[in-house]
């Protein structure tokens, strides 16, 4: 990071069980954030293990835990309001059948990992996003950080000309 410019707070948020392939990927992208912070580009970095689903209405949404990641989610997607950009398919909410009870309930899906980058306490950055049809994903991120560079969303908004 430049002298400048504060480095920032970064939390990954991975999930526990797994596709196949899936803990490479995972494994990738913390090692990325090792070397990050070993070389200063980053403050330090938080790992948050979550689970594959969370439903709002649950006894578990009740839990300190459940309350963290739902008071997160709904964190970043304020933040992609603010930045015009989307979560929405990477935090997909749908209707799950009970195995014990048989009943429907909603739940949102979370994604298999989820970045958000902080900067003196506020929210930056997440990814995965989408603006239009480009997808931000979490190596586009730490690849730019690595370079010293803004998120590419903060890039393009400085590339628009109002003249």
């Amino acid at each position: 990071m430049s002298q400048d410019t504060p480095a920032p707070q970064i939390e990954l948020y991975v999930r526990s069980l797994l596709p196949d392939g899936a803990h490479e990927r995972q494994d990738a992208v913390i090692d990325h954030l090792e070397r990050l912070d070993r070389d200063d580009e980053i403050a330090g970095y938080n790992v948050v293990v979550w689970g594959k689903q969370v439903a709002p209405e649950s006894a578990a949404a009740n839990t300190e835990e459940g309350r963290y990641i739902l008071n997160r989610v709904a964190e970043f997607r304020q933040w992609a309001l603010s930045n015009n950009v989307s979560l929405e398919s990477f935090y997909q909410t749908s209707e799950i059948e009970s195995e014990v009870t048989g009943e429907a309930y909603e739940a949102m899906v979370l994604p298999i990992m989820g970045l958000a980058e902080y900067h003196d306490g506020e929210l930056a950055h997440v990814a995965p996003c989408t603006d239009g049809d480009v997808v931000h994903r979490i190596i586009d991120r730490l690849e730019r950080l690595e370079n010293g560079e803004p998120p590419a969303l903060e890039q393009s908004a400085a590339d628009v000309s109002l003249v």
